[in-house]
Parts: C-alpha cells; structure tokens; sequence
C-alpha cells in the first residue's frame, strides 16, 4: 500500500476528444474539462468515474472510467424480441453515437450517470413495441425498415435519419442489424425450412428460367437457320439469273461482231475522209487569208507611198507661196521706204482737204449728191442738220 505524499497535487490528462467531471465535494459543485487537457485537482476535488454498461447484451458497471469519450463512435447489443404471431427473435443491432452539446456549456453529457444502458434500454424498448405488431413473416421481409423507423421515427412518408436523448444531448445516427435468429427450436426449424423453400423455388424458377432461355434461344438459332437457308436459296437464283443474263450478252456480242466491226471500220474511213477535207480547208483558207494579208499590205504601201508624193507637193506649194509673200512684203516695205511717211499722208489727205477747200469757198456747210433711182427720207434730216436751239 502507498502512502499518498500531501506535498503534490494530482493531476490527470484528459485524451482527445474526450470530457472529465471533476466535483468539489466542499463546494457540492462540478465542473467539466475537454479534452485534450492537463487537469490538476484542487483541495477538495475529486474525480467523477463513470459507471457504464458494457459487453454484449450489455450488463451494468461493466466500465469504469474517469474520461467520457464524446464519440463518434459504436456500440453494440443483444435484444430479444417476439412477433405477433409468438416468434421469439434474437437481434444483434449495432449503433452509431455521438454527443452533440455546446462546448461552452458540456455539463449536460454527465446528467444521466450510464449512458450506454439508458440509450441500449430506450432503443431496445421501441424495438420490441415495432415487432410485437407484426408477424414474423412481415418482420423477416422487412426487418431493416421496420427497426430503423421504430427507432427514428418518420416525419411524413420519409424516416428521420436521427434519435436524440434530450437529457445529455446523446445522438443516435445510424442503425446496423448484424443477424437475426430465432431463440427456441421450432422457430429455428420453421425458419430454417422456409429458407429451404425459397431455395427450392429460387433454384426451380432458375431452371424454368434457364429451360426458358435454352428453348428461346434454340427457336431463335433454328428461325436464323431458316432465314439464311432462304437466304443462300435467292442469293443462288441471283446468280443463276445472272449468269443467264451474261450468256445472253455474249451471243448477242458473238452475234453482232462482225457488223459491228464492219461499221467501225466505215465510220473510221469516213472520219478519215472527213479529217482530210477538214485539213485541205483548213489550207485554203490559211492560203486565201495570207493572201488578202499580201494584197493589204501592197494597198497599204501603195497609198502610204501616195501620200507621202502629196505631202512633199503640198510642202513644195507652201514653200513657194510663202517666198512669194515674203518677196511682195519685201518690195511693198522698200517702196514705202523709198517714199516717205510724209509723201504718202499728203496723198491720202489730198482729196479730203481740197473738198473742205471748195466748200468753204462756197460758203457751203455740206452738200449731197444722188439720182432719181435712190431715193433719200428727208423728213427726219432737217433736224440733224438744223439742231436744236
């Protein structure tokens, strides 16, 4: 036995994902450390061990422990139910748990002291109240619908996919139905020769199926059989048909052979004769068109050699005239030279000037000279000649 040293304190850690209650027995109060932590007790504090169900079917105090683990996680129990019609069953269902609180406030997950047994107790007692409603034919169909919505409830025509425990935040999230066996004999027996009749019949009705299939597949391999005998039977007559279709071909080529040849030789004699009078006019008219090339260039030469006899006529002309002209300006500008601006103003003044003489020794302002065969409008003249005073 140890002796316990009051110099040093007690300390525990907390593992991972884990919650100790530590209660202060002077106080009467508790508190709650998650894990991962490192608690140390104070004076008056001590531990709170939890006490769980355990093994399988669970039986109480079977766990002690100082951390409660939060989960997820699974647990697993043994529960015997009976049907409606006194079928006692042996149900090995696993469930998966979890505790979903506050983490600000987790003194709720210690409120009910075995969690284990009270969740195994209220999951095992819907079970039993679902089962005891049904017959174990019913049951044995149907059993994993049947515990799931026991146990989860529906809302609507959808099962809920959660059971919550109120009291400590405990959430059940999911059910796993192991096995089920019935607990006396004649259920056992019962039950055993209703797996051999559904054997049985499965196993006939694979046959009947099988049988089925062979005869269905038989029918189908003879209905190809027939089809492709029909098949080669028209492919044949193609061929036959065919090959008639060939002969007939070959007596009429046999047949018109020699006319045929007799006829492309008469036409290729005429393509040749056609060819050759094709060629000789083709050459009559290369002749004929050099020919009018020649006589063009000829009329060409002629009338360009025509004009250029003109134009050397022509310029001889306008050579001669335009010395001639030079030569009459020459003599003109040599007599007006030899006379003198003065002599020819005098001749032309002459005339004019000898008139004015005569008329004002006259003593006549104008005069006018006509014949009887012009006559003159005097009516509007006096009034030139008088003016206006």
């Amino acid at each position: 036995m140890t002796v316990r040293d009051k110099s040093r304190v007690i300390t525990y850690r907390i593992p991972h994902n884990s919650a100790v209650q530590i209660y202060d027995y002077k106080s009467k109060t508790a508190r709650v450390v998650l894990g991962p932590d490192l608690v140390m007790l104070g004076p008056d504090e001590q531990f709170t061990v939890s006490s769980l169900s355990g093994e399988v079917p669970k039986k109480p105090h079977a766990i002690k422990s100082l951390a409660l683990l939060l989960g997820p996680d699974f647990m697993t129990d043994l529960v015997v139910v009976e049907t409606s019609d006194h079928a006692r069953l042996s149900l090995k269902l696993s469930y998966n748990w979890q505790f979903d609180f506050d983490r600000t406030d987790p003194s709720k997950i210690f409120s009910v002291p075995d969690f284990v047994g009270d969740a195994c107790k209220a999951i095992a007692s819907r079970v039993r109240g679902a089962v005891a409603r049904i017959t174990f034919d019913n049951f044995h169909k149907h059993s994993a619908d049947l515990i799931r919505e026991a146990v989860f409830g529906k809302d609507g025509e959808s099962v809920n996919n959660r059971f919550v425990f109120s009291q400590n935040n405990l959430v059940i999230t999911n059910i796993d139905i192991q096995s089920v066996e019935p607990v006396d004999s004649k259920t056992r027996d019962a039950l055993q020769k209703s797996v051999q009749l559904a054997i049985e019949i499965t196993t006939k009705s694979q046959e009947a199926t099988a049988k089925h299939e062979a005869e269905r597949r038989e029918q189908q391999a003879r209905g190809k059989l027939e089809r492709q005998k029909i098949s080669d039977e028209a492919a044949a007559e193609q061929q036959k048909t065919h090959l008639l279709q060939l002969q007939a071909q070959s007596a009429i080529v046999e047949a018109s052979g020699q006319a045929t040849a007799e006829a492309r030789a008469l036409a290729e004699s005429m393509s040749i004769q056609g060819e050759a009078a094709v060629k000789q006019a083709e050459l009559a008219a290369e002749a004929e068109q050099i020919k009018s090339a020649s006589e063009i260039q000829q009329k060409v030469a002629k009338q360009t050699a025509h004009i250029a006899h003109q134009r050397s006529l022509n310029e001889l002309e306008v050579s001669k005239a335009r010395d001639l002209a030079q030569i009459e300006a020459d003599k003109f500008k040599n007599i007006i030279d030899a006379v003198g601006p003065e002599v020819i103003e005098a001749v032309a003044t002459a005339g004019p000037k000898l008139q004015v003489e005569l008329l004002e020794s006259l003593n006549l302002k104008s005069f006018m000279v006509t014949d009887g065969n012009s006559p003159i409008n005097l009516f509007n003249t006096a009034q030139g000649l008088i003016g206006n005073k």
